[in-house]
């Protein structure tokens, strides 16, 4: 079968800008960072105070209670974000379709709450009495995929991408081959993530990794990333008939790169970040100069976010120095296996509305950083083509594509 043309054509999301793709847009446009301080957790043990949580979040409006006791919050968030990205799609899943259509889910650590929860109970307060039948169903990697699923009724393929930070661009990437290679005729992607569990919080404080304050990715006193949470979830199909039943085209997936560069499990390499895009670039087609925006990784910390700028310049050249690259990590925080899948709505939504995304927190230059980062400020800017950068722990690299929905 010829490749076949893959539209995008619903999107969910639920993060600390919003609890909906319109919220986070908005949010995205305005500038407005979704860090706070951390609410969930005790955080007078931390060297850092402040996460990107979902503000407000109660699981009661979205799930019966009966429900809610079967599902962790990363698994929530993933069927949150699907349902937003099912019904803004407008799809018709009649049974021969549910029979062809793929879940492919990213979440570098699963029900991590659950699994702490459940480990205190056993090891500190109730060791003889550990009675916990629901602790692994909830916490497995790839509940959420499987809930989806049984929300759906579907039952095409359906699995989940464990990959660090890298899980929600594999799993959109390897949703979009499918459907592009004609294996299924629809899929929903993308990733979730609820990292806000003590225990976890002081593994990350101990990689001193963490911003004490916020995250500012480019800026000269950068001192880290902010961890966030929630979930987003695109709808793939083929151009074709997306165009054939009317639905809004919000823009195409047009290649997937990925590479590991075999060198470190943390410090990020120059060549694997290069090869990814380079790989992204020749899957779409185009050429280096007529990429028109990176929403880039741009975590936050010393060493990656200057990793990063001498991958874009080894590639694009003297293209680099006029092209816009900012982060939204900077807004919706570091949300892990899911952050890939916030990123790509805003990519896309940056393509749709000709708006680019600001790199928020911005204070001060760094000159081993040149890039032109959108620091602060949304920027009206039309864009053919985009890419969507996820860098991991492990080494591992993976970038999408993207194209505009009108052309």
């Amino acid at each position: 079968m010829a490749r076949r043309r893959v539209a995008v054509t619903g999107l969910g999301a639920i993060c600390a800008l919003g609890d909906n793709v319109s919220e986070t847009w908005n949010a995205v446009c305005e500038g407005r960072p979704g860090i706070a301080p951390i609410h969930s957790v005790d955080a007078l043990g931390l060297r850092f105070r402040n996460g990107a949580q979902v503000a407000g979040y109660d699981a009661g409006k979205y799930f019966e209670a009966g429900r809610v006791h079967f599902l962790d919050p990363f698994s929530q968030f993933a069927v949150i974000a699907a349902r937003e990205a099912v019904q803004a799609s407008g799809i018709a899943l009649t049974p021969e379709l549910r029979e062809s259509t793929a879940i492919v889910t990213g979440s570098g650590l699963g029900g991590q709450s659950t699994l702490g929860a459940g480990l205190a109970k056993l090891y500190v307060r109730e060791p003889l009495r550990f009675d916990a039948p629901l602790v692994i169903p909830r916490a497995m990697a790839n509940a959420g995929a499987s809930h989806i699923s049984m929300e759906f009724g579907i039952t095409g393929p359906a699995y989940t991408v464990s990959t660090a930070c890298c899980s929600a661009n594999h799993a959109i990437g390897q949703a979009f081959r499918m459907v592009r290679d004609g294996d299924v005729e629809l899929a929903i992607a993308g990733g979730s993530e609820a990292p806000f569990g003590f225990g976890l919080l002081k593994a990350f404080e101990a990689m001193r990794v963490v911003s004490p304050d916020t995250c500012r990715p480019f800026s000269k006193d950068r001192r880290g990333f902010i961890l966030g949470e929630g979930g987003a979830m695109l709808v793939l199909e083929p151009l074709d008939r997306a165009t054939a039943r009317g639905a809004t085209i919000h823009a195409e997936v047009v290649g997937f790169g990925m590479s590991s560069d075999a060198q470190h499990l943390t410090h990020l390499s120059i060549d694997g970040p290069v090869r990814a895009m380079r790989a992204a670039l020749r899957d779409a087609g185009v050429r280096p100069d007529q990429i028109g925006y990176i929403n880039a990784h741009g975590s936050g910390t010393q060493i990656n976010d200057v990793v990063e700028t001498r991958a874009i310049h080894e590639l694009f050249g003297a293209h680099a120095q006029r092209m816009p690259v900012s982060s939204t990590k900077s807004l919706h925080g570091h949300a892990l296996g899911a952050t890939g899948a916030l990123e790509a709505v805003c990519t896309i939504l940056a393509l749709k509305h000709g708006m680019l995304p600001p790199t928020a927190n911005f204070t001060a230059a760094d000159p081993n950083c040149d890039l032109d980062v959108v620091p602060n400020r949304a920027r009206r800017a039309q864009v053919e083509f985009a890419l969507s950068n996820s860098f991991a722990f492990g080494g591992l690299n993976a970038v999408l594509a993207f194209r505009g929905p009108s052309n």
